[in-house]
């Protein structure tokens, strides 16, 4: 992997910056500033830290780096509710990030890997393969580049879902970090409840997610009531099955006792089905949980097709019935394909 012989500021926590600075006989406290710098007022180079000696400013633009993502292509859905950011990193491979804007939440849905191992068949991340895990700082820069863009309309991020390129729990020791930089107090100070992480389910680490208590939502791609259907469209179900990853996420709730969501795509014809329905509602019963149903986002090297509205609805009413929680999710930015990784493959492929 190609990369700068510069490391990157994001990467650092503020343990790690306080004693860099104290090897440079630095006092401490100008470790704190640099970070209020970098969480606070987003600033882009090291220039603007007027509070620092000009001495130290230029020894810190020697020693590392402010950036290790660059904008390619922006897109902006036709609503004005959804931008799309394509971003290469230094080694020239490509991952996306998506804002939303949901009344008054600001979401950003992020990327933890620059493609990914998982294989799920209708997703075009999965298709694109598993390239490389992303630092902490690469994950946190992106957050950094849309703060910095809603603070131009006095706007900030109010959430942040793990859900774009990547399996998370795949990155799990970047992941965590990039959300103890984001979550710390005299950073940014956003709530980990702010913090949402999809898995498709990888059985042993949410585990250890599930024994550090954290106040992080948890999401589970599910997307199917059976074991032969589900192993079909998500290979890790031949790893871990339905009953493994149940058995995880009781345990998940017992320690933590946070609900649950599952995620459901509405493939027409396999997953929207009556039966898949019931199936679902029979295996979560009694689960601390909710479940967001959406219709596929449509891939090229998937023949699937999304499901109607009418066949979303009924699903949701026998969920419902059965006294599970449903949500129909809208579908968010299809004419810029925010979906995830769809963008990048397309980069990928022109290359």
């Amino acid at each position: 992997m190609k990369t700068s012989y510069k490391p990157l500021v994001y990467d650092y926590s503020l343990d790690a910056l306080e004693a860099l600075l104290k090897s440079w006989g630095e006092p401490k406290f100008r470790a704190k500033q640099i970070w209020n710098g970098l969480y606070q007022n987003f600033y882009s180079s090291w220039d603007e830290f007027s509070n620092l000696p000009a001495g130290l400013r230029q020894k810190l633009s020697d020693e590392m780096r402010f950036s290790g993502l660059k904008p390619d292509r922006v897109l902006r859905s036709s609503d004005g509710e959804t931008v799309k950011t394509l971003f290469k990193l230094d080694d020239q491979l490509a991952i996306e990030a998506v804002l939303m804007h949901y009344d008054v939440r600001r979401t950003l849905c992020i990327s933890t890997q620059a493609g990914c191992a998982m294989g799920c068949v209708f997703c075009a991340t999965g298709q694109m393969g598993f390239k490389r895990n992303l630092t902490a700082g690469e994950i946190v820069e992106q957050v950094i580049y849309y703060a910095r863009e809603l603070r131009l309309t006095g706007e900030k991020v109010t959430n942040i879902v793990y859900m774009g390129m990547g399996e998370p729990l795949h990155n799990y020791d970047s992941v965590m970090a990039s959300i103890d930089r984001l979550n710390h107090p005299d950073g940014m100070n956003l709530g980990e409840r702010r913090f949402t992480i999809s898995t498709v389910g990888l059985v042993t680490k949410i585990k250890r997610f599930a024994d550090e208590k954290r106040q992080i939502n948890l999401a589970i791609s599910l997307h199917s009531a059976d074991d032969a259907t589900r192993s079909a469209l998500l290979p890790v179900n031949r790893r871990w099955n339905i009953e493994e990853l149940l058995n995880a996420v009781r345990y998940y709730i017992d320690q933590t006792h946070r609900r649950v969501t599952f995620e459901w795509a509405l493939i027409e014809n396999q997953t929207d089905t009556p039966e898949q329905a019931r199936q679902l509602a029979a295996i979560l019963k009694g689960l601390l949980c909710h479940v967001n149903v959406i219709p596929l986002n449509p891939t090229r090297k998937f023949s699937g097709q999304a499901t109607t509205r009418e066949r979303a609805e009924a699903f949701k009413a026998i969920l419902e019935k059965s006294g599970i929680p449903c949500t129909i999710r809208m579908r968010r930015g299809i004419d810029i394909q925010a979906g995830c990784g769809q963008l990048a493959t397309e980069s990928l492929n022109t290359q």
